[in-house]
């Protein structure tokens, strides 16, 4: 049976990769924080109407990349010694999210998405949502992406046409994947409707939430039993 801990980490951890996604889009200047290759089509855009934060979108891929890399290379030195390298990656994300969340508010409202402010402030945000994609597909193999929806919604529909109609296949999917999937779509959701709704309302200042989610994690994390080595 899975325990409490490994069935509410996923769910916090989409919570704030919507958040944080849709907060840093709105912020930003267009820039996708947590799903980095959006920036793709956004750069292309930016550079069709002449609007900015290109240099910014130009920057995400990288930067994401070479930190994957280095929490993977992290996390494998870290589990020679300690039991707990999920938890510390998790803290370090929390660091920068709380040092993204002090530029913003410092330095916010981004007007020109291509400022020294701005472009600081999105790759401490990309950097920490690396780190948070990096250890959920090392950690949590089993679990849903938290920050890359469309394969997982296409999964939930499949699931449901199989359950309508098993066919030739033998059997339909087990419904515990059917539930899990679908409410991991449901919490990044929620983190969207809510990054939204907080930045209309409090502007930069919504970006201290993250944090708080991020701390959450961590707490739901310690709280479970240690893994095992």
């Amino acid at each position: 049976m899975a325990t409490t801990d490994s069935r509410i980490v996923p769910l916090l951890l989409s919570v704030n990769a919507g958040y944080v996604d849709t907060a840093g889009f709105l912020a930003l200047q267009g820039l996708f924080t947590a799903h980095v290759t959006g920036n793709f089509v956004t750069f292309g855009a930016a550079l069709a109407l002449g609007t900015s934060g290109a240099i910014a979108k130009l920057l995400a891929l990288p930067v994401f990349c070479v930190v994957v890399i280095a929490t993977r290379l992290t996390g494998t030195l870290l589990s020679r010694r300690w039991s707990r390298a999920f938890e510390i990656l998790i803290a370090v994300k929390l660091v920068l999210l709380v040092l993204g969340a002090a530029l913003a508010i410092h330095f916010g409202p981004f007007h020109d998405g291509d400022s020294h402010e701005a472009i600081l402030t999105g790759m401490v945000l990309v950097a920490a949502m690396a780190i948070q994609n990096a250890v959920h597909r090392i950690h949590l193999p089993t679990s849903p992406p938290s920050t890359l929806m469309t394969g997982t919604t296409t999964q939930v529909m499949i699931d449901i046409a199989d359950r309508i109609y098993v066919g030739d296949k033998g059997q339909a999917p087990p419904p515990g994947r059917l539930v899990q999937m679908a409410v991991n779509v449901a919490a990044f959701a929620l983190g969207c409707g809510a990054a939204a709704l907080l930045f209309v309302r409090l502007g930069s200042w919504c970006f201290v939430i993250p944090p708080v989610v991020a701390a959450l994690t961590l707490v739901a994390r310690m709280a479970g039993p240690p893994p095992a080595r």
